[in-house]
């Protein structure tokens, strides 16, 4: 049956041929004037000079935390041996997935450009494919890493046997995520902090103060504002879901590998290395439905929505029934059941995305509604955003809720004593939400795309219809961009939940590996090995009337808002300088409002970049220190508050910020179409001023949030020795 497994490390190097054949031909396309070569040229120095910068700080980060695992792991033995390693391989993976997808968007955006001379559909394809290098590099390069730490477990636990091998070696993986969360957090953090920084600053004073259009060349933060657009959007993005997706498909195996141990030990196999063969099906079916996407010319914005639904629908109905099969092949006990969890998780991310879609889109009446509200003034349009944001949550809450619900009762058979069933079920769902993530993936990275080519056309001075296509393809950017970040957030807490259903299982192997045989509940005696998870909870006291817990549950609501405050403050300090640096540079140096003289857009990048990597340090570290100080001090019970009270606060103010952002955004797109007096209107500069405060919640602090919840459990299940055994409380 191992022999099964090998599929998935041949569909992943699959991902990553077809990426390099969409790389390579965008790289046939004609690049544009020397003009458009040169501008490009610029964002590309500016993005790789910055990723450099962060790699730096973030691979000092990675030494320390990987000797402290070290120390945890040979010095104390609370670690398998090869979390160290695995971690650095897991966040080397996840970076590197990032750079190849900043790479590709950084060469596409003046090829994007010079095809919208041509057609539409033409642009439209360049951008796309180019994103979908992007999704394919994040799917291919994490079931590469999962493969091979999973078949080299697989040779390091030769000495066990039956269902407790599965065990010890799902176990063991779940902490590898410990790499991919913290890489996703720094590239989310630092690259939200630089991106936003120079918007703010090149909108305030390009174009409500001096009233030049977006991505004048005249404006000294043009190029660091496409530099961000990558850095945050492309890179950061890629890393957040390389976490997710690493992240769903090791939570499952965990589940699978508990849930299946009393069918003995071939079937328990199938369940554990069912969800990686669920994602190698997904990305055969994500590469089809990369070649149904196109356009015709002259397509509103939502014909341009439909274009690229129609690749995603078509992977999704590929999934739907390529999984049915899978999981008939594979032979697992109530097929129909977990096969229905894959469906209800692949429902769930779809309705997210087109909730999202919904509250943020110009096409739509919530955004036109901002937009109309910029009549009366800048206060109305935040007043109206805020409304927006708020009750955009409900939607994406109500589909988790029902998704996960209906996926536990599948799994379980409808037996809610049947909770290990039923949380692998919880599992499964998250996998199946994330099987296509090759073609969500390169939807969303197609607007930064989009978006850097729109730059690339205003600078070189390109005819006005071609700014017509690049700015119908930024619209759409910004609504596939908005909704990436719904999927992703709705992804998170479906494998948050999966998770916290790991940290309990870490528990068990805990006790098993302290040398406990028996643990007294109540008045019985129960086994160690045959424990179930309600006995852990009674064991533990967990329950809503545990001060504990409820004082754990504060503390991670709290920390989301904190988190948030941090990173938001964090943009606006950057931003401060970079309007002050841009005032400096239209006050002193002459001739740059003439086009005599040409802006120092370095200097811009490098107040960007110093302030992203100053700034993103803090944060980062509340998700790593917390969780270590809480099981230090309230033990399991505090642990498990905190996780909860972080997931459940977080999603929803994850959702709130992010679509409040985003419609903001398209509100001030849908007004530069030329309604209510177009570009340079009194409508427009009150809009623009939301969009400035909309900038660090649905590029910085709402995005960064789903990866918080995630990181802190995968730190919690790391140091989950620290909470059985070395507990104050």
């Amino acid at each position: 049956m191992v022999k099964v497994f090998y599929v998935v490390p041949l569909v992943a190097v699959i991902a990553l041929g077809f990426a390099r054949y969409f790389f390579l031909g965008m790289k046939k396309e004609h690049q544009g004037s020397d003009k458009m070569v040169e501008i490009a040229s610029r964002v590309a120095d500016g993005a790789i000079a910055y990723l450099k910068q962060q790699y730096k700080v973030v691979g000092c980060v990675f030494i320390v935390i990987a000797a402290l695992l070290g120390v945890l792991s040979y010095g104390f033995g609370m670690q398998n041996k090869l979390v160290p390693f695995a971690f650095l391989t897991a966040g080397f993976f996840s970076g590197f997935a990032g750079f190849c997808g900043m790479k590709t968007a950084t060469a596409a955006s003046s090829r994007t450009a010079y095809a919208a001379s041509k057609s539409l559909d033409s642009a439209l394809k360049v951008a796309f494919r180019s994103g979908a290098v992007m999704g394919l590099v994040v799917v291919g390069l994490a079931l590469i890493d999962y493969s091979m730490w999973f078949l080299l477990l697989n040779k390091f636990s030769a000495n066990l046997t039956g269902p407790e091998k599965l065990i010890w070696i799902t176990n063991t993986m779940v902490t590898f995520a410990m790499g991919t969360s913290l890489q996703a957090l720094f590239a989310r953090v630092g690259g939200g902090i630089f991106t936003k920084a120079a918007d703010v600053g090149a909108d305030l004073v390009g174009k409500v103060e001096t009233g030049i259009p977006e991505d004048d060349p005249r404006n000294p933060a043009t190029i660091a504002d496409n530099v961000g657009d990558n850095v945050g959007d492309v890179a950061g993005m890629g890393a957040d879901l390389y976490e997710s997706y690493y992240g769903a498909v090791l939570a499952a195996a965990v589940l699978g590998s508990v849930a299946f141990a009393k069918f003995g030990w071939e079937i328990q196999l199938k369940a554990v290395i069912a969800p990686a063969l669920l994602c190698a099906v997904g990305i055969l079916a994500s590469i089809i439905g990369m070649f149904f996407v196109r356009a015709e010319e002259g397509a509103d914005s939502l014909q341009l929505l439909k274009s690229l639904s129609r690749g995603i629908k078509v992977s999704s109905i590929i999934i739907s029934l390529g999984s049915l099969v899978t999981l008939k092949m594979l032979g697992i006990p109530n097929v129909i059941g977990v096969w229905g969890a894959v469906i209800f998780g692949l429902i769930t991310g779809l309705y997210i995305g087109k909730a999202t879609e919904y509250f943020t889109s110009e096409a739509y009446k919530p955004t036109k509604t901002i937009a109309q509200s910029s009549t009366t003034g800048a206060a109305t349009v935040i007043i109206s955003g805020f409304g927006t944001g708020m009750l955009s949550t409900s939607l994406p809450v109500l589909a988790v809720v029902g998704g996960t619900i209906l996926s536990f009762y599948c799994a379980s058979g409808f037996n809610m004593e049947n909770v290990s069933m039923g949380l692998y079920g919880v599992g499964i769902a998250a996998v199946g939400m994330l099987s296509t993530l090759g073609i969500t993936l390169a939807t969303d990275a197609y607007g930064p795309i989009a978006d850097n080519a729109g730059g690339n056309a205003e600078m070189s001075g390109l005819s006005a219809e071609v700014r017509a296509r690049t700015d119908a393809l930024d619209a759409l950017g910004n609504t596939t961009a908005a909704t990436g970040k719904g999927f992703a957030i709705g992804s998170a807490a479906l494998t948050a939940l999966a998770l916290i259903a790991s940290y309990m299982e870490g528990i068990r192997a805990c006790f098993i590996e302290s040398g406990k045989e028996f643990i007294n509940i109540g008045v019985s005696r129960v086994s160690v090995v045959a424990i179930k998870l309600s006995e852990i909870m009674q064991y533990y006291d967990i329950h809503v009337l545990n001060p504990k817990v409820i004082c754990g549950m504060f503390i991670g609501a709290m920390l989301t808002f904190v988190f948030c405050g941090l990173t938001t403050l964090a943009v606006g300090r950057a931003a401060g300088k970079m309007v002050t640096e841009v005032r400096r540079q239209f006050r002193e140096v002459t001739g740059i409002m003439t086009g005599e003289s040409m802006p120092d857009y370095g200097r811009c990048i490098t107040i960007a970049t110093v302030a992203a990597q100053r700034e993103m340090i803090l944060p980062s570290l509340i998700a790593i220190i917390s969780p270590v100080i809480i099981s230090f001090v309230f033990g399991v019970p505090g642990v498990l508050g905190l996780l909860c009270g972080s997931l459940s606060s977080g999603f929803v103010l994850a959702l709130f910020m992010s679509n409040a952002g985003g419609a903001w955004d398209n509100a001030k797109k849908y007004i530069e179409t030329g309604v209510l007096g177009g570009k340079y209107s009194e409508a427009h500069k009150a809009v623009v001023v939301g969009d400035t405060v909309g900038d660090p919640f649905k590029d910085t602090a709402g995005p960064s949030l789903n990866i918080l919840i995630k990181l802190m459990t995968i730190v919690s299940i790391v140091t989950v020795g620290i909470a059985v055994s070395h507990s104050l409380l």
